[in-house]
C-alpha cells in the first residue's frame, strides 16, 4: 500500500474508532528516555523517499514525547500517517490525566500533521510556539485559539520544573526552537541532531546500532540541514550555554550517554570541517571515464588516503554523496563529455554541492572525451562555482586508456594525497 493509501486507511480507522467508541485495548509497552518522559514516536518502514527526494532504505522515526509534571507537556506529534498509532499511545502514556501543553518545535508536516486529530481529542490542550510558528500553524492546521506565544524569556512553570526555550531559526525551518527541560537536563531539539533510520526495538544511543545512526546523521545532515552551517553554529553557541545531558530530537535515538558526541559532531559538520578522506563523483556512459576513477583512487589510497569513496553519479544518488561531501576534505570529479557539457548527473550534483555552500575542500577533475576537450572547458567554471581552488592539474582522456593518461592519474592522486594530508 502506497503512502497516500495508507494516510487515508488511518485517517478512516481514527474517526470510525471515535465514532463507535471502538477501542484497542492490546497492552503497549510505551519507553521512557527518563523518570519523567515518555517516547511517543512511531517508525515508518513504508516511505521510500524523505521529502520525496531522499533515499529511506531503512525508514525513518518520527519522535514525539510526553513529561509527565503536576501539567502535563507533548513535544511535537507525527506525521499523520500515524496518528492512529500515535494518538492511543499518547493516551495509554496519560493514563486518564488531560492534556495540558502541546509544545510545537517545528512545523514540518511529519512533526505537526497530526496537531488537529490532536486538538480534536483534547480540545482543552494549550499550544505553545513562538511568534514564527503561529502563521503557520494557522495555514497548515487552521488553529489560532488556546495558543501560548513564547520566546526565550519565557518559562513554562509546569510543577517541579520551568520549561525554557531556546530560538534556532533556520535549523532548518524559521520557526524551529528547542525546548529545555532543566529538571532533566534534556533539550528537546527538532530536526537538529536527527538521523534517517528507524529505532528498532531501542530509543536511547546505548540501545541502538550507534555506528550506523552516525552514518546517518551525516547524510541527514547534508541533505536537510547543510545549508544552514552559520544557523546551526548559532544555536550551538546558546546550546552550549545550558547543561545538557539527554538530547531528544525529532528523528533518531535519544542522545543520552553520547550526547556529548552528537554535539560535537553537529559542531564539526556545521563549521564544514573535513576527514582527511577523498569523494571521488565520476560520470561514466561506457566504462572509460571509470577506468580514470579506479586509477585515481588506487593512487590516493597508495599515497595514504585510505578513506576513499566513489559514487558513480549515474547509480549513486546524490543523499549518499552529498555526505561524503560534508565528511572528507578532497572532492574529485569526473565527467566524460556530453552535447560539449558536463555528463547531466555530474552538473547536477554540482548544483547540490553549491547549493550548500561547502567551503574550504582540495579539488581535483579528470574528464574524457572522443573528438575534443569541451569538458575541460567547463572545470574552471565548476571551481569558481564551488569556491574551491584546484589542486592538481586536471586529466584529460582522449577516447580510451594510455600509459600517458595512467601516468598522469597517478600523478594526481599523489598531489591531491598530498594536499588532502597536508595540515
Amino acid at each position: 500500500m502506497g503512502r497516500g493509501g495508507r494516510c487515508f486507511w488511518d485517517l478512516l480507522q481514527y474517526i470510525f474508532s471515535h465514532i463507535t467508541t471502538y477501542r484497542i485495548e492490546t497492552m503497549i509497552h510505551i519507553p521512557k528516555v527518563n523518570d519523567s518522559t515518555y517516547y511517543l514516536g512511531v517508525n515508518d518502514r513504508v516511505k521510500a523517499r524523505f521529502e520525496n527526494l531522499w533515499p529511506i532504505p531503512n525508514g525513518v522515526a518520527y519522535n514525539s514525547y510526553l513529561i509527565v509534571d503536576e501539567k502535563t507537556v507533548l513535544m511535537d506529534t507525527v506525521d499523520v500517517c500515524y496518528a492512529d498509532v500515535f494518538l492511543h499511545r499518547l493516551d495509554k502514556a496519560l493514563d486518564g490525566r488531560k492534556l495540558d501543553y502541546l509544545v510545537v518545535n517545528h512545523m514540518e508536516p511529519d512533526h505537526s500533521g497530526s496537531i488537529a486529530l490532536l486538538k480534536n481529542k483534547y480540545p482543552d490542550v494549550v499550544i505553545v510556539g513562538n511568534k514564527r510558528t503561529m502563521p503557520m500553524l494557522k495555514g497548515f492546521q487552521h488553529i489560532d485559539s488556546s495558543i501560548l506565544e513564547v520566546d526565550e524569556s519565557t518559562e513554562l512553570n509546569i510543577g517541579s520544573r520551568s520549561l525554557r526555550f531556546v530560538m534556532a531559526p533556520m535549523v532548518h525551518w524559521p520557526e524551529v526552537m528547542f525546548t529545555y527541560d532543566p529538571l532533566t537536563k534534556t533539550l528537546f531539539s527538532a530536526d537538529a541532531f536527527g538521523s534517517f533510520g528507524t529505532l528498532d526495538g531501542g530509543v536511547l544511543d546505548e540501545e541502538v546500532d550507534r555506528e550506523g545512526f552516525l552514518d546517518e546523521v551525516y547524510r541527514y545532515y547534508s541533505n536537510i540541514v547543510g545549508k544552514y552551517g552559520a544557523q546551526v553554529q548559532r544555536a550551538l553557541k546558546k546550546a552550549a550555554e545550558i547543561d545538557i545531558e539527554m538530547i531528544c530530537s525529532t528523528h533518531g535515538p535519544v542522545w543520552s550517554k553520547h550526547a556529548h558526541e552528537i554535539l560535537d559532531i553537529y559542531d564539526r559538520i556545521s563549521k564544514y570541517e573535513a576527514a582527511p578522506g577523498a569523494t571521488i563523483l565520476y560520470g561514466s556512459m561506457y566504462g572509460n571515464t571509470e577506468q580514470m576513477a579506479e586509477l585515481l583512487a588506487r593512487s590516493l589510497s597508495a599515497h595514504g588516503v585510505k578513506k576513499v569513496r566513489l559514487h558513480h553519479m549515474g547509480v549513486s544518488h546524490s543523499s549518499y554523496a552529498l555526505a561524503d561531501v560534508f565528511r572528507y576534505k578532497g572532492v574529485i570529479i569526473g565527467s566524460p563529455t556530453y552535447n560539449m557539457e558536463l555528463w547531466p548527473p555530474i552538473a547536477d550534483m554540482v548544483t547540490k554541492i553549491s547549493d550548500r555552500g561547502v567551503p574550504n575542500r582540495v579539488l581535483g577533475f579528470f574528464g574524457s572525451g572522443a573528438w575534443n576537450g569541451a569538458v575541460e572547458k567547463k572545470f574552471g567554471g565548476v571551481a569558481e562555482r564551488l569556491g574551491w581552488p584546484i589542486a592538481a592539474d586536471p586529466v584529460i582522456m582522449q577516447c580510451g586508456m594510455s600509459d600517458e593518461v595512467e601516468a598522469q592519474l597517478w600523478e594526481m592522486g599523489k598531489r591531491l594525497a598530498e594536499a588532502i594530508l597536508a595540515e
